[in-house]
């Protein structure tokens, strides 16, 4: 039986076994799809599907920098002890490496990585490590000169959170510390003209609504919104949040003295905005008790 790219893929999608294995299972087996199914299980290699429903929140963010070029890869797994794994951390460190030369996070799974694409190689460390895992996000920033920091590292080069920050001027030094300020405040934008105008139309919003609750006229009520939205604007965005370093200087003020533009930044942290389900163990015995 000729083992076509529709079979290749069906095995693939209700095994969730890589590219390569799934074929080589229906070559095996004469096309056969239960026959398949069955020898990828005794292989250990449909173990994947299984897992693909579970949250996977955990994980490592690692960040390479090369020339003038830097990039963040968030992959995640579920729990901490597999972030600490030393094999799931090359896995991380070959992934971040193959990320300098794609776009995107869809370029990035179909990427090579030691003669398999990233998504098979991801397949295969789910089967033999046991848990779910997904490469989830990825930044890229270029500029004259790009520093890299990691907050509470596992491995060189990758942990909780990854900052990368371009500039032009100044030296590694400043680009640390901004990189460890960025860490540290988690800024929303690099200005007030990178702002998302919609949270910042929020902002004002909410703002005005309890600045109504006063009782004020609306002419004093604007009068407040403006000084408002200037705290929030200088809160929010990193050339004017004042430094950790040095909270008599802004960012901006603080690069410009170590002769440094701040061009440009990223930020990822492991399992940010992801909601994760808490079970609650004794709730579910005492339901089954009373059931």
């Amino acid at each position: 039986m000729a083992i076509t790219a529709a079979l290749v893929k069906e095995l693939r999608d209700s095994t969730g076994a890589g590219m390569m294995d799934a074929k080589k299972a229906l070559t095996e087996t004469g096309g056969d799809m239960e026959a398949a199914v069955d020898w990828l299980r005794t292989k250990g290699l449909a173990k994947a599907a299984k897992k693909s429903g579970r949250t996977a929140a955990e994980g490592l963010v690692a960040v390479v920098v090369e020339g003038g070029t830097g990039v963040a890869v968030e992959v995640n797994a579920e729990t901490d002890f597999v972030a600490k794994n030393a094999e799931f951390q090359e896995m991380v460190s070959g992934i971040a490496g193959a990320a300098l030369n794609v776009a995107d996070v869809e370029a990035l799974k179909a990427a090579d990585l030691g003669g398999k694409s990233v998504a098979d190689t991801l397949t295969d460390k789910i089967a033999t490590i046991g848990e779910n895992m997904s490469v989830r996000r990825m930044a890229k920033i270029e500029g004259e000169t790009v520093v890299s920091y990691v907050h509470n590292a596992a491995a060189a080069g990758m942990g909780k959170i990854g900052v990368l920050v371009a500039l032009s001027g100044g030296d590694e030094a400043i680009g640390k510390q901004v990189a460890m300020h960025i860490a540290a405040v988690n800024p929303a934008a690099l200005s007030e003209a990178d702002m998302d105008p919609a949270v910042v139309e929020k902002e004002k919003q909410v703002q005005m609504d309890i600045a109504r609750e006063s009782g004020k006229p609306e002419q004093v009520i604007e009068k407040m919104i403006v000084g408002r939205m200037k705290k929030f604007i200088a809160e929010s965005t990193l050339l004017n949040q004042q430094f950790v370093v040095n909270p008599d200087l802004t960012v901006e003020a603080a690069a410009k003295e170590a002769g440094a533009t701040i061009t440009g930044f990223v930020r990822l942290e492991v399992g940010e905005g992801i909601e994760v389900e808490k079970e609650d163990f004794a709730a579910e015995v005492a339901k089954a008790a009373q059931g």
